[in-house]
Protein backbone atom coordinates (compact mmCIF):
# COMPACT_ATOMS: atom_id res chain seq x y z
CA UNK A 1 0.00 0.00 0.00
CA UNK A 2 1.33 3.28 -0.46
CA UNK A 3 -0.89 5.71 1.07
CA UNK A 4 1.22 8.88 1.63
CA UNK A 5 0.36 9.63 -2.26
CA UNK A 6 -3.18 9.50 -1.10
CA UNK A 7 -3.52 11.47 2.09
CA UNK A 8 -7.62 11.44 1.46
CA UNK A 9 -7.50 7.63 1.34
CA UNK A 10 -8.90 5.89 4.89
CA UNK A 11 -6.54 3.18 4.03
CA UNK A 12 -9.39 0.25 5.53
CA UNK A 13 -9.72 -2.81 3.26
CA UNK A 14 -13.16 -2.69 1.11
CA UNK A 15 -14.18 -3.09 -2.31
CA UNK A 16 -12.07 -0.13 -3.77
CA UNK A 17 -8.34 -1.34 -5.10
CA UNK A 18 -5.96 0.53 -3.17
CA UNK A 19 -2.89 -1.75 -3.16
CA UNK A 20 -0.76 -1.31 -6.05
CA UNK A 21 1.91 -4.14 -5.14
CA UNK A 22 2.77 -7.51 -3.41
CA UNK A 23 5.30 -9.11 -1.78
CA UNK A 24 5.92 -12.79 -1.76
CA UNK A 25 8.26 -14.33 0.84
CA UNK A 26 8.97 -17.90 1.47
CA UNK A 27 9.79 -19.67 4.80
CA UNK A 28 9.22 -23.31 6.54
CA UNK A 29 7.06 -21.45 8.97
CA UNK A 30 3.92 -19.06 8.80
CA UNK A 31 5.66 -17.39 11.51
CA UNK A 32 9.25 -16.56 9.33
CA UNK A 33 7.26 -16.18 5.83
CA UNK A 34 5.02 -13.25 7.68
CA UNK A 35 8.59 -11.44 9.30
CA UNK A 36 10.22 -11.43 5.99
CA UNK A 37 6.93 -10.07 4.16
CA UNK A 38 6.84 -7.29 6.41
CA UNK A 39 10.48 -6.66 5.77
CA UNK A 40 9.98 -6.82 2.21
CA UNK A 41 7.36 -4.28 2.35
CA UNK A 42 9.97 -1.14 2.37
CA UNK A 43 7.91 1.27 4.17
CA UNK A 44 10.72 1.27 6.97
CA UNK A 45 9.63 -2.10 9.02
CA UNK A 46 12.36 -4.69 9.86
CA UNK A 47 9.76 -7.55 10.35
CA UNK A 48 6.71 -7.63 12.19
CA UNK A 49 7.35 -4.97 14.44
CA UNK A 50 6.79 -1.37 14.58
CA UNK A 51 9.31 1.48 13.90
CA UNK A 52 11.39 2.52 16.86
CA UNK A 53 10.44 5.32 18.42
CA UNK A 54 12.38 8.65 17.67
CA UNK A 55 14.41 9.64 20.90
CA UNK A 56 12.52 12.44 22.69
CA UNK A 57 9.24 12.26 20.96
CA UNK A 58 6.36 13.52 23.84
CA UNK A 59 3.73 11.40 21.10
CA UNK A 60 5.41 7.97 21.30
CA UNK A 61 3.54 6.63 24.45
CA UNK A 62 0.06 8.14 23.07
CA UNK A 63 0.59 7.00 19.79
CA UNK A 64 1.33 3.33 20.89
CA UNK A 65 -1.27 2.66 23.21
CA UNK A 66 -3.64 0.62 21.52
CA UNK A 67 -7.83 1.12 21.24
CA UNK A 68 -8.82 -2.50 20.48
CA UNK A 69 -12.07 -1.26 19.10
CA UNK A 70 -9.44 0.11 16.00
CA UNK A 71 -8.76 -3.94 15.51
CA UNK A 72 -12.24 -4.09 13.66
CA UNK A 73 -11.03 -2.88 10.82
CA UNK A 74 -8.55 -4.26 8.31
CA UNK A 75 -6.19 -1.60 7.46
CA UNK A 76 -2.76 -2.34 6.33
CA UNK A 77 -0.93 -2.09 9.41
CA UNK A 78 -3.45 -3.97 11.36
CA UNK A 79 -1.60 -7.03 12.34
CA UNK A 80 1.01 -4.77 14.34
CA UNK A 81 -1.89 -3.89 16.17
CA UNK A 82 -2.96 -7.21 17.20
CA UNK A 83 1.41 -7.74 17.78
CA UNK A 84 0.64 -4.88 20.19
CA UNK A 85 -2.51 -6.26 21.76
CA UNK A 86 -0.72 -9.70 22.74
CA UNK A 87 2.15 -7.21 24.26
CA UNK A 88 -0.66 -5.39 26.59
CA UNK A 89 -2.08 -8.72 27.78
CA UNK A 90 -4.97 -9.51 25.45
CA UNK A 91 -6.05 -13.07 25.24
CA UNK A 92 -6.20 -15.14 21.55
CA UNK A 93 -10.01 -14.94 22.10
CA UNK A 94 -10.66 -11.19 23.10
CA UNK A 95 -8.70 -10.45 19.80
CA UNK A 96 -10.49 -13.25 18.24
CA UNK A 97 -14.12 -11.48 18.96
CA UNK A 98 -13.02 -8.06 17.17
CA UNK A 99 -11.53 -9.21 14.18
CA UNK A 100 -12.68 -12.71 13.99
CA UNK A 101 -9.38 -13.69 12.12
CA UNK A 102 -8.66 -17.53 12.57
CA UNK A 103 -7.07 -17.95 16.29
CA UNK A 104 -4.35 -20.52 14.57
CA UNK A 105 -2.98 -17.21 12.98
CA UNK A 106 -3.67 -15.28 15.98
CA UNK A 107 -2.00 -17.86 18.04
CA UNK A 108 1.30 -17.61 15.42
CA UNK A 109 1.56 -13.80 16.28
CA UNK A 110 1.54 -14.62 19.82
CA UNK A 111 4.23 -16.67 19.50
CA UNK A 112 6.30 -13.91 17.73
CA UNK A 113 5.91 -12.21 20.62
CA UNK A 114 6.51 -14.74 23.20
CA UNK A 115 9.74 -15.60 21.66
CA UNK A 116 11.42 -12.26 22.48
CA UNK A 117 11.78 -13.36 25.95
CA UNK A 118 14.89 -14.83 26.49
CA UNK A 119 14.64 -16.88 23.29
CA UNK A 120 18.33 -18.12 21.74
CA UNK A 121 19.52 -16.80 18.86
CA UNK A 122 19.36 -20.05 16.62
CA UNK A 123 14.97 -19.69 18.17
CA UNK A 124 15.18 -16.27 17.19
CA UNK A 125 16.31 -16.63 13.15
CA UNK A 126 14.20 -19.84 13.03
CA UNK A 127 11.24 -18.34 13.67
CA UNK A 128 12.43 -15.25 10.78
CA UNK A 129 13.73 -12.16 12.90
CA UNK A 130 16.02 -10.51 11.01
CA UNK A 131 19.93 -9.14 12.78
CA UNK A 132 18.35 -5.84 12.91
CA UNK A 133 15.58 -6.75 15.20
CA UNK A 134 17.64 -9.12 17.51
CA UNK A 135 20.02 -6.26 17.44
CA UNK A 136 17.37 -4.01 18.82
CA UNK A 137 16.35 -6.49 21.87
CA UNK A 138 19.77 -6.86 22.89
CA UNK A 139 21.24 -3.47 22.45
CA UNK A 140 23.50 -4.35 19.49
CA UNK A 141 24.07 -3.12 16.34
CA UNK A 142 22.92 -5.47 12.81
CA UNK A 143 26.55 -5.88 11.73
CA UNK A 144 27.52 -7.10 15.59
CA UNK A 145 24.68 -9.91 16.00
CA UNK A 146 26.47 -10.97 11.71
CA UNK A 147 29.10 -11.79 13.90
CA UNK A 148 27.66 -13.24 16.65
CA UNK A 149 25.77 -15.89 14.07
CA UNK A 150 28.83 -16.53 11.92
CA UNK A 151 30.64 -17.55 15.83
CA UNK A 152 27.83 -19.80 16.89
CA UNK A 153 27.75 -21.07 13.10
CA UNK A 154 24.06 -20.04 12.07
CA UNK A 155 24.03 -19.69 8.61
CA UNK A 156 20.96 -19.43 6.03
CA UNK A 157 19.89 -22.92 4.22
CA UNK A 158 19.14 -22.34 0.96
CA UNK A 159 16.14 -24.65 -0.48
CA UNK A 160 14.22 -24.90 -3.73
CA UNK A 161 10.58 -24.88 -4.71
CA UNK A 162 10.19 -27.35 -7.25
CA UNK A 163 8.67 -25.87 -10.69
CA UNK A 164 7.90 -28.96 -12.35
CA UNK A 165 6.15 -30.60 -8.37
CA UNK A 166 8.46 -33.46 -8.97
CA UNK A 167 7.26 -35.09 -11.98
CA UNK A 168 10.78 -35.11 -13.60
CA UNK A 169 14.03 -32.95 -12.30
CA UNK A 170 12.82 -29.10 -12.74
CA UNK A 171 15.94 -27.17 -13.92
CA UNK A 172 14.41 -23.78 -12.88
CA UNK A 173 13.73 -23.89 -9.69
CA UNK A 174 13.40 -20.34 -7.31
CA UNK A 175 15.14 -20.70 -4.30
CA UNK A 176 14.58 -18.77 -0.38
CA UNK A 177 16.31 -19.27 2.56
CA UNK A 178 15.40 -20.80 5.81
CA UNK A 179 17.54 -21.25 9.15
CA UNK A 180 17.87 -25.14 8.98
CA UNK A 181 20.57 -27.30 8.56
CA UNK A 182 21.17 -28.26 5.34
CA UNK A 183 21.42 -26.79 1.36
CA UNK A 184 19.44 -27.81 -1.55
CA UNK A 185 21.09 -25.94 -4.03
CA UNK A 186 25.17 -25.54 -4.60
CA UNK A 187 26.71 -22.41 -6.11
CA UNK A 188 26.53 -22.10 -9.46
CA UNK A 189 29.44 -22.86 -11.32
CA UNK A 190 31.03 -20.63 -14.19
CA UNK A 191 31.26 -16.89 -14.56
CA UNK A 192 27.96 -15.28 -12.60
CA UNK A 193 26.55 -11.84 -11.69
CA UNK A 194 24.09 -10.72 -9.42
CA UNK A 195 20.95 -8.56 -10.05
CA UNK A 196 18.98 -6.69 -7.41
CA UNK A 197 15.50 -5.93 -8.44
CA UNK A 198 13.14 -3.41 -6.95
CA UNK A 199 11.18 -4.87 -4.71
CA UNK A 200 7.45 -4.30 -4.22
CA UNK A 201 6.11 -2.34 -6.52
CA UNK A 202 4.41 1.15 -5.93
CA UNK A 203 3.88 4.60 -7.25
CA UNK A 204 6.98 5.96 -8.73
CA UNK A 205 8.97 2.64 -8.28
CA UNK A 206 6.94 -0.02 -10.64
CA UNK A 207 7.31 -2.05 -13.60
CA UNK A 208 9.28 0.14 -15.64
CA UNK A 209 12.17 -0.80 -13.50
CA UNK A 210 11.43 -4.76 -13.89
CA UNK A 211 11.82 -3.77 -17.79
CA UNK A 212 15.54 -2.70 -16.79
CA UNK A 213 16.17 -5.63 -14.70
CA UNK A 214 15.36 -8.47 -17.26
CA UNK A 215 17.09 -6.29 -19.98
CA UNK A 216 19.74 -6.15 -18.11
CA UNK A 217 19.62 -9.90 -17.74
CA UNK A 218 19.37 -10.22 -21.21
CA UNK A 219 22.66 -8.16 -22.14
CA UNK A 220 24.69 -10.28 -19.11
CA UNK A 221 23.29 -13.80 -21.47
CA UNK A 222 24.98 -12.04 -24.68
CA UNK A 223 28.11 -12.06 -22.53
CA UNK A 224 27.77 -15.51 -21.37
CA UNK A 225 27.49 -14.79 -17.82
CA UNK A 226 24.94 -16.78 -15.70
CA UNK A 227 22.39 -14.44 -13.99
CA UNK A 228 20.98 -14.31 -10.45
CA UNK A 229 18.08 -12.34 -9.16
CA UNK A 230 17.06 -11.16 -5.98
CA UNK A 231 13.44 -9.66 -5.86
CA UNK A 232 10.63 -10.39 -3.39
CA UNK A 233 7.95 -10.08 -5.75
CA UNK A 234 5.50 -12.35 -7.87
CA UNK A 235 3.80 -9.88 -10.07
CA UNK A 236 6.67 -9.01 -11.95
CA UNK A 237 8.63 -10.83 -15.52
CA UNK A 238 11.97 -10.79 -12.94
CA UNK A 239 10.42 -13.29 -11.24
CA UNK A 240 9.37 -15.21 -14.04
CA UNK A 241 10.80 -18.78 -13.02
CA UNK A 242 12.35 -19.85 -16.46
CA UNK A 243 14.05 -16.03 -17.25
CA UNK A 244 17.51 -16.51 -15.16
CA UNK A 245 19.61 -19.05 -14.15
CA UNK A 246 18.90 -18.80 -10.33
CA UNK A 247 16.16 -17.27 -9.00
CA UNK A 248 15.89 -16.28 -4.91
CA UNK A 249 12.73 -15.05 -3.70
CA UNK A 250 14.37 -12.68 -0.53
CA UNK A 251 13.30 -9.43 0.95
CA UNK A 252 16.21 -6.60 -1.14
CA UNK A 253 18.01 -5.82 2.09
CA UNK A 254 21.42 -5.70 3.14
CA UNK A 255 20.89 -8.73 5.72
CA UNK A 256 19.09 -10.77 2.70
CA UNK A 257 21.29 -10.03 -0.44
CA UNK A 258 24.81 -10.71 1.48
CA UNK A 259 23.88 -13.55 2.87
CA UNK A 260 23.30 -14.88 -0.63
CA UNK A 261 26.38 -13.38 -1.72
CA UNK A 262 28.39 -15.30 0.61
CA UNK A 263 26.61 -18.39 -0.89
CA UNK A 264 27.21 -17.54 -4.17
CA UNK A 265 29.93 -15.46 -4.57
CA UNK A 266 29.13 -13.74 -7.61
CA UNK A 267 31.86 -11.79 -10.27
CA UNK A 268 29.47 -8.87 -9.62
CA UNK A 269 26.21 -7.39 -8.20
CA UNK A 270 24.25 -4.85 -10.43
CA UNK A 271 22.37 -2.36 -8.55
CA UNK A 272 21.48 0.65 -11.01
CA UNK A 273 18.40 -1.23 -12.27
CA UNK A 274 15.97 -1.79 -9.95
CA UNK A 275 14.98 1.63 -8.69
CA UNK A 276 15.44 3.18 -5.17
CA UNK A 277 15.77 0.37 -3.47
CA UNK A 278 19.08 -1.59 -4.42
CA UNK A 279 20.60 1.90 -3.98
CA UNK A 280 19.68 2.72 -0.48
CA UNK A 281 21.99 -0.56 0.34
CA UNK A 282 24.63 -0.12 -2.15
CA UNK A 283 26.67 1.49 0.20
CA UNK A 284 27.11 -0.85 3.12
CA UNK A 285 26.46 -3.51 0.44
CA UNK A 286 30.13 -2.14 -0.60
CA UNK A 287 31.52 -1.79 2.70
CA UNK A 288 30.97 -5.33 3.15
CA UNK A 289 33.34 -6.01 0.36
CA UNK A 290 30.26 -7.01 -2.36
CA UNK A 291 31.28 -6.45 -5.82
CA UNK A 292 29.11 -3.63 -6.78
CA UNK A 293 29.86 -3.26 -10.80
CA UNK A 294 28.79 -0.71 -13.11
CA UNK A 295 28.68 3.51 -11.02
CA UNK A 296 30.45 3.21 -7.82
CA UNK A 297 28.25 3.70 -4.96
CA UNK A 298 30.33 6.94 -4.13
CA UNK A 299 29.62 8.28 -7.36
CA UNK A 300 25.84 7.66 -7.20
CA UNK A 301 26.24 9.24 -3.65
CA UNK A 302 27.93 12.91 -5.12
CA UNK A 303 24.65 12.91 -7.52
CA UNK A 304 22.48 12.06 -4.57
CA UNK A 305 23.75 14.59 -1.66
CA UNK A 306 23.05 17.63 -2.79
CA UNK A 307 26.29 19.98 -1.56
CA UNK A 308 28.60 17.44 -3.09
CA UNK A 309 26.66 17.59 -6.38
CA UNK A 310 26.82 21.37 -6.38
CA UNK A 311 30.40 21.65 -6.00
CA UNK A 312 30.33 19.39 -9.04
CA UNK A 313 28.16 21.87 -11.22
CA UNK A 314 30.14 25.11 -9.64
CA UNK A 315 33.11 23.25 -11.35
CA UNK A 316 31.94 22.61 -14.90
CA UNK A 317 30.37 26.10 -14.80
CA UNK A 318 26.35 24.80 -14.89
CA UNK A 319 23.37 26.46 -13.70
CA UNK A 320 21.10 24.97 -11.05
CA UNK A 321 17.93 26.76 -9.31
CA UNK A 322 18.95 27.76 -6.25
CA UNK A 323 19.25 25.36 -3.56
CA UNK A 324 20.05 24.06 0.31
CA UNK A 325 19.14 21.63 2.97
CA UNK A 326 18.21 21.07 6.12
CA UNK A 327 18.00 18.77 8.97
CA UNK A 328 15.95 20.67 11.52
CA UNK A 329 12.89 22.83 10.58
CA UNK A 330 14.82 25.52 11.92
CA UNK A 331 17.72 25.09 9.15
CA UNK A 332 14.88 24.20 6.14
CA UNK A 333 12.63 27.47 7.56
CA UNK A 334 16.14 29.82 7.01
CA UNK A 335 17.49 28.24 3.52
CA UNK A 336 13.63 28.67 2.69
CA UNK A 337 13.30 32.17 3.29
CA UNK A 338 17.10 32.57 1.64
CA UNK A 339 16.21 31.60 -1.25
CA UNK A 340 12.41 32.99 -1.33
CA UNK A 341 8.96 31.69 -2.24
CA UNK A 342 7.86 29.43 -3.80
CA UNK A 343 10.00 26.91 -3.29
CA UNK A 344 10.00 23.46 -4.39
CA UNK A 345 10.29 20.80 -0.86
CA UNK A 346 11.25 16.91 -0.83
CA UNK A 347 13.34 14.81 1.00
CA UNK A 348 16.59 13.34 -0.17
CA UNK A 349 16.70 9.43 -0.98
CA UNK A 350 13.28 8.88 -2.22
CA UNK A 351 11.34 8.10 -5.16
CA UNK A 352 8.29 8.79 -7.37
CA UNK A 353 7.55 12.38 -6.10
CA UNK A 354 6.75 11.33 -2.87
CA UNK A 355 6.46 13.91 -0.35
CA UNK A 356 7.03 16.40 -2.74
CA UNK A 357 5.55 19.66 -2.66
CA UNK A 358 5.25 22.99 -3.85
CA UNK A 359 5.43 25.15 -1.02
CA UNK A 360 4.32 29.23 -0.66
CA UNK A 361 4.73 30.30 2.59
CA UNK A 362 6.67 29.35 5.95
CA UNK A 363 3.16 28.37 7.62
CA UNK A 364 2.80 25.93 4.70
CA UNK A 365 6.37 24.85 4.87
CA UNK A 366 5.87 23.94 8.81
CA UNK A 367 3.06 22.21 7.95
CA UNK A 368 4.28 20.19 5.18
CA UNK A 369 7.22 18.94 7.83
CA UNK A 370 5.10 18.15 10.31
CA UNK A 371 3.40 16.06 7.87
CA UNK A 372 5.98 14.19 6.20
CA UNK A 373 8.03 13.25 9.25
CA UNK A 374 8.03 9.77 8.76
CA UNK A 375 9.17 10.03 5.50
CA UNK A 376 11.91 12.39 6.00
CA UNK A 377 13.28 11.42 8.98
CA UNK A 378 16.54 10.63 8.73
CA UNK A 379 17.45 12.71 5.86
CA UNK A 380 17.86 16.27 4.30
CA UNK A 381 15.27 17.67 3.16
CA UNK A 382 15.99 19.91 -0.22
CA UNK A 383 14.75 22.92 -0.65
CA UNK A 384 14.75 24.23 -4.36
CA UNK A 385 13.70 27.70 -6.16
CA UNK A 386 10.80 26.67 -8.01
CA UNK A 387 11.07 27.94 -11.33
CA UNK A 388 7.12 29.04 -12.65
CA UNK A 389 6.16 28.73 -16.37
CA UNK A 390 9.17 26.37 -17.44
CA UNK A 391 9.00 23.70 -19.49
CA UNK A 392 10.97 20.48 -18.07
CA UNK A 393 13.17 17.69 -19.96
CA UNK A 394 13.89 14.27 -19.20
CA UNK A 395 17.57 12.91 -20.69
CA UNK A 396 18.30 9.15 -20.67
CA UNK A 397 21.90 8.07 -21.38
CA UNK A 398 24.44 5.64 -21.82
CA UNK A 399 28.38 6.01 -20.53
CA UNK A 400 31.27 3.69 -20.11
CA UNK A 401 33.85 5.89 -18.89
CA UNK A 402 34.41 7.58 -21.75
CA UNK A 403 31.96 7.88 -24.09
CA UNK A 404 28.53 9.29 -23.76
CA UNK A 405 25.41 8.40 -26.05
CA UNK A 406 21.98 10.35 -25.69
CA UNK A 407 19.77 7.97 -25.85
CA UNK A 408 16.95 10.37 -25.81
CA UNK A 409 15.38 13.96 -25.40
CA UNK A 410 12.57 14.22 -24.08
CA UNK A 411 9.92 17.36 -23.07
CA UNK A 412 7.06 17.20 -20.74
CA UNK A 413 3.76 18.33 -21.68
CA UNK A 414 2.82 20.17 -17.96
CA UNK A 415 5.46 23.00 -16.75
CA UNK A 416 7.76 22.17 -14.46
CA UNK A 417 7.13 20.89 -11.26
CA UNK A 418 4.68 18.49 -11.71
CA UNK A 419 7.29 14.86 -10.93
CA UNK A 420 8.46 13.14 -13.60
CA UNK A 421 6.65 9.91 -12.67
CA UNK A 422 3.01 11.76 -12.86
CA UNK A 423 3.74 13.73 -16.16
CA UNK A 424 3.56 12.66 -19.62
CA UNK A 425 6.60 13.02 -22.21
CA UNK A 426 7.39 13.78 -26.20
CA UNK A 427 9.88 13.10 -27.58
CA UNK A 428 11.28 14.13 -29.63
CA UNK A 429 11.04 17.85 -27.84
CA UNK A 430 8.71 19.72 -29.34
CA UNK A 431 9.58 23.61 -28.34
CA UNK A 432 13.10 24.15 -27.47
CA UNK A 433 15.51 26.52 -29.15
CA UNK A 434 18.88 24.72 -31.00
CA UNK A 435 21.12 26.20 -28.52
CA UNK A 436 19.32 25.27 -25.35
CA UNK A 437 19.34 21.53 -27.10
CA UNK A 438 23.29 22.17 -27.76
CA UNK A 439 23.55 22.97 -24.35
CA UNK A 440 21.26 20.16 -22.84
CA UNK A 441 23.36 17.94 -24.58
CA UNK A 442 27.15 19.33 -23.46
CA UNK A 443 25.78 19.35 -20.06
CA UNK A 444 24.28 15.53 -20.00
CA UNK A 445 27.81 14.58 -21.67
CA UNK A 446 30.39 16.81 -18.99
CA UNK A 447 28.30 15.15 -15.81
CA UNK A 448 28.22 11.46 -16.75
CA UNK A 449 32.22 11.69 -16.95
CA UNK A 450 32.59 13.90 -13.95
CA UNK A 451 30.04 11.77 -11.99
CA UNK A 452 32.19 8.61 -13.54
CA UNK A 453 28.92 6.74 -15.24
CA UNK A 454 29.50 2.96 -15.85
CA UNK A 455 25.90 2.26 -17.42
CA UNK A 456 22.81 4.54 -17.19
CA UNK A 457 22.28 8.50 -16.39
CA UNK A 458 19.27 10.22 -16.31
CA UNK A 459 19.18 14.24 -15.66
CA UNK A 460 16.12 16.47 -15.49
CA UNK A 461 16.44 20.00 -16.82
CA UNK A 462 13.98 22.96 -16.61
CA UNK A 463 13.72 25.97 -19.78
CA UNK A 464 12.91 28.99 -18.85
CA UNK A 465 13.76 32.47 -20.74
CA UNK A 466 16.30 31.15 -22.92
CA UNK A 467 18.42 29.32 -19.81
CA UNK A 468 19.02 25.86 -19.35
CA UNK A 469 18.59 24.76 -15.51
CA UNK A 470 19.62 21.22 -13.89
CA UNK A 471 17.36 20.08 -11.51
CA UNK A 472 18.36 16.98 -11.21
CA UNK A 473 21.04 13.91 -11.73
CA UNK A 474 20.19 9.91 -11.39
CA UNK A 475 23.53 7.76 -12.15
CA UNK A 476 20.87 4.84 -12.77
CA UNK A 477 18.08 3.54 -14.48
CA UNK A 478 14.51 5.73 -14.28
CA UNK A 479 11.23 4.75 -15.41
CA UNK A 480 11.54 6.83 -19.62
CA UNK A 481 13.91 3.90 -19.80
CA UNK A 482 11.77 0.99 -21.16
CA UNK A 483 9.53 4.20 -23.80
CA UNK A 484 12.76 5.19 -24.93
CA UNK A 485 13.85 1.90 -25.52
CA UNK A 486 10.89 0.86 -26.85
CA UNK A 487 10.68 4.04 -29.28
CA UNK A 488 13.97 4.40 -30.72
CA UNK A 489 14.85 0.91 -30.55
CA UNK A 490 17.94 0.58 -28.74
CA UNK A 491 17.93 -1.60 -25.54
CA UNK A 492 19.56 0.86 -23.27
CA UNK A 493 19.20 -1.19 -20.11
CA UNK A 494 20.47 -4.46 -22.41
CA UNK A 495 23.71 -2.28 -23.57
CA UNK A 496 24.27 -0.42 -20.27
CA UNK A 497 24.83 -4.08 -18.38
CA UNK A 498 27.47 -4.82 -20.67
CA UNK A 499 29.52 -1.70 -20.06
CA UNK A 500 32.59 -2.01 -17.29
Amino acid sequence: FDFEKFPSASGHLGVQMQSVGEVMSIGRTFRESLQKAFRSLEVGLDGLEPKPAAAGDPDVSRARSLDMSTLRFATSFRLLKIRQAFIEGQSIEDIFSVTKIDPWFLQQIKMLVDQQNGSSLRELKHDGFSDKQIGRMLDKSELEIRDQRKKESIFPAYKVVDTCAAEFEAQTPYCYSTYDEENEIDPLEGKKVMILGGGPNRIGQGIEFDYCCVQAVFGLQDQGYKTIMVNCNPETVSTDFDLVDRLYFEPVTFEDVLNIVEFEKPDGVLVQFGGQTPLKIAHTLAAAGVPIIGTSPENIDLAEDREKFGKILDKLNITCPEYGTGRTLEEVITVAEKIGFPVLARPSYVLGGRAMEIVYSKEQLIEYISRNADVTEGHPILIDEFLEDAFEFDVDALCDGNIVHIGAVMQHIEEAGIHSGDSACVLPPYRITTEAMDEIVRITESLALELNVIGLINLQFAYKDGQVFVLEVNPRASRTVPFVSKTTNVPLARIASQLT
